[in-house]
């Protein structure tokens, strides 16, 4: 009986789909996965039984590098965050905080933003290459940019999450117009409906994966995560060689005297804007209730 590992590309009514050297098998999980709660995941390495003469079984789920809620994925490791320049314009609190819940999980964010043949995205691009956080201008219609997207694919499996607007969909026919057909014909399968299942499915696209989110316009790794006071300076990049050196080891980095990060965004080593971001998430971690962390950690 042969054994091989591969990775999970999509699943649907309890068969997945493991693509393992160049080929694709269709699967059933065993029961110990169920006994034990674990649900495979699009995403999710694998290692397989083959039988001739029975179903294909997963015998092994190795450990995950990160699990996203919505869209259900294992193991994405490239977020990209997709904001349009103009028309809409970008809001940048929302981009911070996509980055941060990416960092958070150990995800690394990209930043594209979209329909620069409109509007010049130089000033956007300096923020987040300032952050450390790679960053793309893209056109749609002329493609400019497009490459840029493709090459940051390349080896990673990869999410996009961005509103309605901001071109998402359009990038992703630029990157692979067959990716496109085939997330927009799930979509329309799958339908709008607020208690409807959605399943996730990857296609390899420029050398990696891409999981299916035009449906999507946000992306959650727990839906009721937040991101703790402590934990929340990690996640914003720029802050890291940073911190340690401010006079109060109490320091929240919004308005202490003596921070050392605040001297910085003074200093114009972290962009204002990503700063009055961190302030607002700040506020909001502070308020975190005593009862929200025990639902959390249930």
């Amino acid at each position: 009986m042969p054994v091989v590992e591969g990775i999970i590309t999509k699943g649907i009514g309890g068969f997945y789909y493991v693509e393992a050297d160049g080929e694709i098998y269709e699967c059933k999980a065993r029961g110990v996965f169920r006994k034990s709660g674990i649900k495979p995941l699009a995403g999710d390495r694998v290692r397989i039984s083959i039988n001739d003469n029975a179903e294909n079984t997963i015998d092994e789920i190795f450990e995950r590098s990160s699990v996203l809620v919505r869209p259900p994925v294992a193991n994405v490791d490239r977020l990209f965050i997709v904001s349009s320049v103009c028309e809409p314009k970008p809001v940048l609190l929302i981009i911070d905080r996509m980055t941060a819940l990416a960092v958070n999980q150990g995800i690394e964010p990209v930043v594209v933003f979209t329909k620069n043949d409109l509007e010049s995205a130089d000033e956007y691009i300096d923020i987040y290459r300032k952050a450390g956080i790679k960053a793309f201008s893209v056109s749609c219609v002329n493609g400019e940019g497009v490459e840029d997207v493709k090459e940051a694919l390349k080896g990673h499996i990869s999410a996009f999450c961005g509103n309605s607007g901001v071109g998402k969909s359009s990038l992703l026919n630029a990157i692979d117009p067959e990716l496109g057909l085939k997330t927009g014909e799930i979509s329309d399968k799958l339908g709008r409906g607020r208690h409807t299942t959605r399943h996730s499915e990857l296609f390899k696209v420029e050398g990696g994966y891409v999981a299916d989110t035009p449906g999507f316009s946000s992306f959650e790794t727990d839906e009721t995560e937040p991101i703790l006071k402590d934990d929340l300076p990690f996640a914003f990049k720029e802050f890291e060689k940073y911190i340690g050196q401010c006079k109060f080891t109490s320091c929240l980095h919004t308005k202490d005297k003596g921070c050392r990060i605040i001297q910085a965004v003074e200093e114009g080593d972290i962009p204002v804007s990503r700063h009055e971001s961190y302030c607002f998430m700040m506020e909001q971690a502070k308020n975190i209730k005593e009862w929200e962390l025990k639902k959390h950690n249930k």
